[in-house]
């Protein structure tokens, strides 16, 4: 073939390879402004955040979609074709990844029926922590220990889930061991005054302090303060701390178990 031919091919292809980098990479840009744009229009219209965040990423895989059938076709390709061709692998890839499509209704349906939002404190999947993101696949959920755990939108909706955030206040449930010599009604007095002066602690309702069971040690009294959902690790704490330096500043003895042997005549 003539030297200039191939220049002129090879130029030519040079020429659609350098326009394709350029679709895409202004591709991408508009794609990434549109998302902005309708996630700010989303934000004044005071949208939930899940909401916002689920669309966005709804909208990015489309546009995506879309820009590469757009530079195929810039390339000559048959995107009839492709389509069709795209749409039957996505049959099959739906058979056989089943459960990626699961993932994808269950977030679908997390974002209607929002059993949880973003920055809701949960338990949901066999982990607990703060959602951070509800993405198409996955919900990104912060734990206790600060570890980002993702887990699949389908197990979190097929499970139970706990929503700590939804309710006004939670109660801390603790216990506290008295010995058989102690007075609980002066334990019980002393715990209540106590329990008042915890910061974050609700007056209403009131702290509930009440014999739960007895045991070799002596009676075990409930002490259940109620708090704010972010106040729970302060209270709890606090809690056990007025337990502690209560019962020894009345002078309480440490609980002792006490066994009774009997010798048979």
């Amino acid at each position: 073939m003539d030297p200039s031919k191939l220049t002129e091919i090879g130029v030519g292809i040079g020429i659609k390879v350098i326009g394709a980098i350029i679709f895409w990479f202004v591709g991408r840009w508009l794609i990434d402004l549109a998302i902005k744009l309708a996630s700010r229009g989303m934000r004044i219209r005071q949208v939930e955040p899940t909401v916002i965040s689920y669309a966005g990423s709804t909208i990015a895989v489309m546009l995506n979609i879309v820009l590469v059938v757009a530079i195929l076709g810039y390339f000559g390709i048959e995107t009839t074709s492709f389509a069709a061709l795209l749409a039957a692998a996505g049959f099959a890839i739906g058979a056989a990844w089943s459960g990626l499509l699961a993932n994808f209704a269950a977030g679908a349906f997390l974002i209607v029926l929002q059993p949880f939002k973003v920055g809701d404190f949960i338990t949901g999947g066999g982990v607990t922590g703060t959602v951070r993101e509800i993405g198409l696949f996955v919900t990104k959920i912060d734990t206790l220990d600060n570890v980002m755990t993702m887990v699949g939108n389908n197990k979190l909706f097929s499970d139970n889930i706990q929503n700590f955030s939804t309710n006004p206040y939670r109660r801390v449930d603790l216990v506290a061991q008295l010995n058989h010599a102690v007075n609980h009604e002066e334990a019980i007095r002393i715990l209540r005054e106590r329990l008042a002066n915890i910061p974050n602690v609700l007056s209403e309702p009131a702290p509930d302090v009440e014999i739960l069971e007895f045991n070799l040690a002596g009676p075990v009294l409930a002490v259940r303060p109620y708090c704010n959902n972010q106040h729970y690790w302060q209270v709890y704490f606090n809690t056990n701390e007025v337990i502690r330096e209560s019962f020894g500043a009345a002078g309480f003895p440490a609980p002792e178990q006490h066994y009774f042997v009997r010798r048979s005549a």
